[in-house]
């Protein structure tokens, strides 16, 4: 396994394998890899030839008051898990190789970017498509690979790459769960104790909701209420959203009916996650 530093050399690398007809495999990731993004290489290593994993803390994502300097950060315990998963390289660029001074030039991705998520991250999304579009010139994947949890991101990159015809196919992989139900992510490193505790009822409101449903429920009104009430039966909780709304548009449903997604983004404590289930009917 390699480590690249120099977009140079991944283009060239890159190129390389393109040459001898070898097919890559992209997982982009901000590091402190847990289950969920190896679940992602997994899948990226029975499907190509070769597999690039990059990592880099995008501050072009984070907003002022957000946790960018706290982001867990171990690139000694992430190469293990990488080798020993069968990535082939990583991809560590530097902040100043991927914005160097006088940088200007951003992807904004419209509408889709303005809900949920993105009503409370003003940015965000801008900082997402922008890094993703700069890994696919760099690296050129055959695929890149990414997980549900960030329904809304995997939406915004297969609208950009639909728009702006990019040649890269997007994979969407089923989110991967503790034992309890928290949808994994770096961020659950904040959470100790009772928070660690009260952070499984994310994924207990949206099970208590997909019954409702499965019960008859149609009003999306009432199955939010429920959602909210669970929730907010916990001292630590704070909602930032929950939606149910059109998996393609994201925007929200009159009646629930065929395909829906239950969104939401909950603080416990200062700890911002985020989760999601799909209901078919």
């Amino acid at each position: 396994m390699r480590i690249i530093r120099s977009q140079t050399k991944m283009s060239a690398l890159s190129d390389g394998l393109k040459k001898k007809g070898m097919s890559i495999g992209l997982v982009p990731t901000m590091g402190y890899l847990h289950e969920g993004h190896l679940s992602l290489i997994r899948k990226a290593r029975k499907e190509n030839d070769s597999v690039v994993v990059s990592i880099f803390v995008n501050p072009a994502q984070f907003g002022p008051k957000e946790d960018l300097r706290k982001y867990p950060r171990d690139l000694g315990r992430d190469s293990d898990l990488c080798r020993k998963i069968g990535t082939d390289i990583i991809f560590y660029p530097t902040i100043k190789s991927m914005y160097p001074d006088m940088y200007v030039t951003y992807v904004d991705v419209e509408d889709i970017t303005r809900l949920l998520c993105g009503k409370s991250r003003p940015g965000h999304f801008r900082g997402v498509a922008t890094v993703v579009a700069k890994l696919f010139n760099i690296i050129r994947p055959d695929t890149a690979y990414f997980g549900q949890k960030d329904f809304q991101q995997a939406q915004v990159i297969k609208k950009m790459v639909k728009d702006l015809n990019m040649n890269v196919k997007v994979s969407v992989l089923a989110t991967v769960r503790e034992k309890d139900g928290l949808a994994m992510s770096s961020r659950n490193k904040y959470l100790k104790g009772v928070d660690r505790q009260d952070a499984s009822v994310l994924y207990g409101a949206l099970m208590n909701a997909r019954a409702l449903i499965k019960e008859g429920e149609r009003d999306p009104g009432k199955v939010i209420k429920a959602i909210i009430t669970l929730i907010s039966k916990k001292a630590s909780a704070k909602i930032d959203y929950v939606e149910i709304v059109d998996p393609e548009t994201l925007q929200r449903v009159e009646k629930i009916r065929n395909r829906v997604l239950i969104a939401l983004a909950v603080f416990i404590n200062k700890t911002r996650l985020i989760d999601n289930l799909l209901i078919r009917i």
